[in-house]
């Protein structure tokens, strides 16, 4: 049985992110415009888009990238008023592997490394009713924040958006 790595990406993982991403993201409740998500992991280049990634023999399974923003100030609480907190962006795991929990330690791990980075705040959305997201973002701890109208992202169902968040603290 060969091992499972879990590593940051770098630049040479870029085209295998896409192809993933492209391949095995889509359904009804993501919002995946092809250009805008090639051009969010070509940020991997540039240090602006981080990602972490599961591979087995060298065959990549799943990712989740994230980056630090500020875009998320309104519900920032107060005494963090103006800090860099983080964003998760893209969740996506191989077919052959949704249901084995991938998905939820990929989150674990990058939630850990904006830890690292220093934000106390991450913050992740998915369409209202993706209940495959909703539990993973559960799983690792997210509590939902609010439900808006999202018609241009979520054209499918309620055609709205949820936004979660996870708190180091209060």
């Amino acid at each position: 049985m060969s091992e499972l790595v879990i590593r940051q990406a770098c630049v040479e993982d870029i085209e295998a992110l896409c192809a993933v991403i492209l391949e095995h993201g889509p359904n009804p409740w993501n919002h995946l415009p092809e250009v805008e998500v090639r051009q969010h992991l070509q940020g991997v280049a540039a240090s602006t888009t981080l990602a972490v990634l599961a591979e087995e023999q060298g065959q990549l399974l799943g990712f989740v990238s994230y980056r630090l923003t500020q875009d998320f100030a309104a519900h920032q609480p107060a005494a963090r008023a103006g800090q860099v907190h983080g964003y998760i962006c893209e969740a996506v795991v191989h077919h052959n592997c949704v249901g084995r929990g991938l998905g939820a330690r990929l989150l674990r791990e990058a939630v850990t490394e904006l830890w690292r980075l220093g934000v106390s705040d991450i913050y992740i959305d998915r369409h209202e009713e993706n209940a495959a997201s909703a539990g993973m973002m559960r799983k690792v701890g997210f509590t939902e924040l609010l439900t808006y109208a999202d018609p241009a992202r979520r054209p499918n169902g309620s055609r709205r958006s949820t936004l979660c968040c996870l708190r180091v603290r209060q």
